[in-house]
């Protein structure tokens, strides 16, 4: 598949991918409510609005790993969130199409996730969700493994806070910003009371006047 790599409209714009994996969605069997979940959550929580690529993609290892490749490597997303396939049955193969692409594993993604999963039910176990980075000659991007369920994914992203809005557990976004700064992408900045992003001090850039 040839595809147009995108531009950004601004120095600090986010370019996302946005791949919902599901045999269903697919074949138009089954309305996608991930994407939109994604999309809605990202809107509210990124100051600089972003740029999406959206993908339905069946349950196929292969058809996963090439529009992760495509994402990355032609369209130029310095992020993508994967949604769907990462449990424990014969279909589940998003974590394994994502590892075989990966130039680098980021193991805390997962970790913490399953940590706030966790807090609601036991079966959090069961997920297999992998973060990677993929790195090519010029462009390095993140690729996040995420749950299927619009609520299960904004819990993920943004973590829990108490009835006065501190943070009980951290969302995993809080370190995406920085890990994008990291590899080479643009400086992402978000809303506090959605999700705070954290850098070393070394790392903030200077408020505008």
């Amino acid at each position: 598949m040839s595809s147009m790599r995108l531009h950004r409209q601004h120095p600090d714009q986010l370019i996302v991918g946005l791949v919902s994996i599901s045999d269903r969605a697919a074949t138009g069997q089954y309305e996608d409510q991930g994407i939109p979940a994604l999309k809605d959550w990202l809107d509210k929580a990124v100051v600089q609005p972003s740029q999406y690529v959206t993908r339905l993609v069946a349950d196929e290892p292969q058809a996963i790993s090439n529009a992760l490749v495509e994402l990355v490597d032609e369209v130029g997303c310095d992020l993508v969130l994967t949604t769907g396939g990462t449990g424990p049955a014969r279909r589940d193969v998003t974590p394994e199409a994502t590892l075989a692409v990966a130039t680098k594993e980021m193991p805390g993604f997962g970790e913490q996730m399953r940590q706030i999963s966790l807090r609601f039910v036991p079966t959090a176990i069961l997920s297999r969700q992998v973060a990677v980075i993929r790195e090519t000659d010029s462009h390095a991007a993140l690729i996040i493994n995420l749950p299927g369920q619009p609520k299960a994914i904004a819990e993920t992203l943004e973590g829990l806070k108490d009835e006065a809005g501190q943070s009980i557990v951290p969302g995993i976004f809080a370190a995406v910003p920085y890990c994008i700064d990291l590899i080479g992408g643009p400086y992402i900045e978000t809303h506090e009371h959605v999700v705070k992003a954290f850098r070393p001090k070394s790392a903030r850039r200077q408020p505008t006047a």
